[in-house]
């Protein structure tokens, strides 16, 4: 199992955590069924009403899609598979609030997770980068869903300076990517007294509010999804170039802002 889900009876909120801190809790098939799964048997569990979202240790929250994930593609350009449009809470009909803890790296395949999410308390030593470009692939899916959370000009600097810049808590708490910074180490503690709060609240109420906030942005999201496919297939390098480029990657020379 890479997923751990655990319920405070007292509160009714459930903790979600992302169990693979050796790989940075990446993202493989495996992660992404249970994902799902999770987010559908919440729908049914009357005694959870808010979740905390979070990654296990303090080096990142998740990378992403796991690059040892291989993904077979059928052979026409008008489909695509993808394992991460199905591991977000909306994506399931769940519209119990869902609030993420973050701590270290959040990038790449992470946003499929925090654009479904309520909100994001991040720790102090958070930050928040897109890779795509980097190694030759289109940022589609996420550039969407970051689009309906941050200013234009910052979500477009963030997946088009790739690993050359890191977006750090502060920062992304000035352009509204989160509404809370911590101490480092914080985020889990602060992010559930929040769901606390909101889980103590009826839950028709909050769940028609989390549905209202949802449908002010899924038509925009349902838009840019539809070009998503199309986009990467066009844009993207072969497979192996891709490989060639993430296998030179350096450690360190990006700046934090």
């Amino acid at each position: 199992m890479s997923l751990r889900t655990s319920t405070d009876e007292d509160t009714g909120v459930a903790v979600v955590t992302l169990d693979r801190p050796d790989r940075l809790n990446a993202i493989d098939l495996g992660m992404a069924r249970e994902l799902t799964a999770t987010w559908r048997a919440l729908r049914f569990d009357d005694s959870v009403r808010a979740v905390v979202l979070t990654g296990s240790g303090t080096r990142a929250f998740s990378t992403g899609i796991d690059r040892d994930v291989v993904v077979p593609q059928p052979g026409s350009p008008y489909m695509q598979d993808d394992p991460l449009l199905t591991i977000g809470p909306k994506a399931n009909d769940l519209w119990k609030p869902v609030v993420a803890a973050v701590e270290g790296m959040a990038c790449g395949g992470a946003f499929y997770l925090l654009g479904e999410c309520e909100f994001v308390v991040a720790g102090a030593d958070a930050v928040f980068f897109d890779p795509h470009t980097t190694y030759g692939m289109v940022s589609a899916y996420e550039s969407v869903l970051m689009a309906q959370r941050m200013p234009y000009g910052e979500v477009a600097r963030m997946m088009l300076m790739g690993t050359a810049e890191r977006i750090s808590a502060r920062r992304a708490y000035g352009i509204g990517l989160v509404s809370e910074v911590t101490e480092a180490g914080g985020a889990l503690a602060a992010a559930t007294a929040c769901a606390a709060v909101v889980a103590g609240y009826p839950a028709a109420g909050v769940q028609g509010t989390v549905r209202a906030l949802w449908a002010a942005r899924e038509a925009a999201c349902a838009a840019g999804f539809a070009q998503a496919p199309h986009l990467i297939s066009l844009g993207n390098l072969p497979a192996e170039r891709q490989a060639e480029l993430f296998a030179a990657r350096r450690s360190s020379g990006f700046r934090v802002r």
